[in-house]
């Protein structure tokens, strides 16, 4: 899938495909959770949706109704959805997948009355709260799933570190060189903002591994715990 990516992007756009590695670990977090549906945001050409397919069906489960396929994929580019679809027919998983293609943001809100396992966050960055907080408040999320936030350790995050947020338009972030694309300080800010939500939010608690580009576990806590 990475090579088809390079031949169809170039090395850089390549590089929002999902790593081996970190597909290892989504697969081992599906049986952690014991999860039988996924929610994908942002499924680019389909590597992390293999991952996570071919997890699903090494823990015995089955496909289902095409309203309800056991994962389900956003993605805003309809031929980044068409090179997936070609992949999942090459992986032999095609059948557990559905890519919907449009506004991440909007699909998310239809998806109401459906509930998850997992949901994966890696699509635009300025738009993760956004999608956490419709995961959170439409009940997407199952009782005892995971939010997985792709790329929150971004070397562009680490200029507004210290810096409170929300971002105030008159701070100084540290002058400090990092990544190529598609980091940019705007997907630094964004992302530093998130970070810091998601931590102060007494709805969940979270933590960052620091693999890759860094990625954030986030589980509901319950009420009851609240309280």
């Amino acid at each position: 899938v990475f090579e088809d990516t390079i031949a169809l992007t170039n090395p850089f756009v390549a590089k929002m495909a999902v790593s081996q590695y970190q597909g290892v670990i989504q697969n081992f977090l599906v049986g952690l959770v014991n999860a039988k549906r996924i929610l994908e945001i942002g499924t680019f050409t389909g590597s992390s949706t293999i991952f996570f397919a071919n997890a699903l069906k090494r823990n015995g489960i089955k496909p289902t109704a095409a309203d309800r396929k056991p994962v389900i994929g956003l993605d805003i580019s309809e031929k980044y959805a068409n090179v997936a679809r070609s992949n999942f027919a090459d992986a032999v998983v095609e059948d557990y997948i559905e890519v919907i293609v449009g506004d991440a943001r909007e699909n998310l809100a239809k998806l109401e009355g459906q509930q998850f396992d997992i949901v994966f966050l890696d699509a635009d960055k300025l738009s993760y709260r956004q999608y956490y907080d419709t995961a959170m408040e439409k009940n997407l999320l199952s009782e005892n799933g995971i939010i997985i936030a792709d790329n929150t350790a971004f070397d562009c995050v680490t200029p507004f570190i210290n810096i409170p947020a929300p971002v105030a338009d008159d701070a100084k972030p540290l002058d400090v060189p990092f990544g190529s694309y598609p980091e940019t300080p705007e997907f630094g800010k964004g992302i530093h903002e998130f970070n810091e939500y998601i931590r102060k939010d007494s709805r969940c608690e979270a933590i960052m591994l620091p693999i890759g580009t860094g990625i954030t576990l986030i589980r509901r806590i319950s009420s009851t715990n609240n309280n």
